[in-house]
């Protein structure tokens, strides 16, 4: 989006007032912060809000300028909080349509400026992941979930051995920084970019038996 000018002339007069008084680097983040900013504007369903970093992120990206890992504590600490924010299936069920899951997977729609809030959001998931054999095209960030259940010995949903495959998928996918602090997979559930109805389609295509994922 395009930037008002006008609106940046009292930080570019901070700017050069710096070049002399050499502002600090709480001042220059500050001002940095200002001008991306005023770059932006509300439209649509896409807010301003987006700009504001939570702590995790904060913190994550300042390690990631820094050229060096989140350090161990804190990073423990986002898992944790990120493992206490999970919220499981007000019903107890986990698993839904995998048919359904495949069209959610495959739907990269949600979340820009030209969607509406009343359409349901894709999850976009062959952006990065290769998700079944037939894909000709499919993002290579993440791992691939081809045979996702299979791999993990998933062949009766309801055996003791399923339950815990069950629990982690579940908690990945609603929010993935429970089991890596900076993450970049979305979180799903705890940014309610999927409901918990999709979100149990997505669980069927992964670890469903039937489903073209695990054949």
């Amino acid at each position: 989006m395009s930037v008002n000018f006008f609106a940046l002339l009292p930080i570019i007069a901070v700017l050069l007032t710096g070049c002399a008084n050499a502002p600090t680097e709480p001042e220059l983040d500050a001002l940095a912060t200002e001008v991306i900013r005023l770059s932006f504007r509300d439209q649509g369903i896409a807010k301003l809000d987006r700009l504001v970093q939570e702590d995790a992120n904060r913190a994550c990206s300042a390690a990631d300028v820094a050229g060096v890992p989140l350090d161990a504590k804190a990073a423990q600490l986002i898992e944790a909080a990120s493992l206490k924010s999970v919220k499981l299936p007000g019903d107890g069920k986990y698993i839904g349509d995998w048919k359904e899951g495949e069209k959610i997977a495959q739907s990269g729609r949600g979340l820009t400026w030209t969607d509406s809030a009343t359409e349901p959001n894709g999850g976009n998931c062959y952006n990065c992941h290769q998700i079944g054999k037939a894909e000709l095209s499919y993002g290579t960030l993440g791992p691939s979930l081809y045979q996702y259940g299979k791999l993990r010995g998933v062949s009766d949903l309801l055996s003791p051995q399923a339950r815990a495959i069950v629990d982690y998928t579940w908690a990945k996918i609603w929010n993935a920084r429970a089991f890596g602090a900076c993450s970049s997979m979305p979180r799903f559930g705890h940014n309610v970019i999927l409901t918990e109805s999709q979100i149990r389609h997505v669980m069927a295509l992964l670890l469903d038996p039937k489903s073209p994922v695990n054949q």
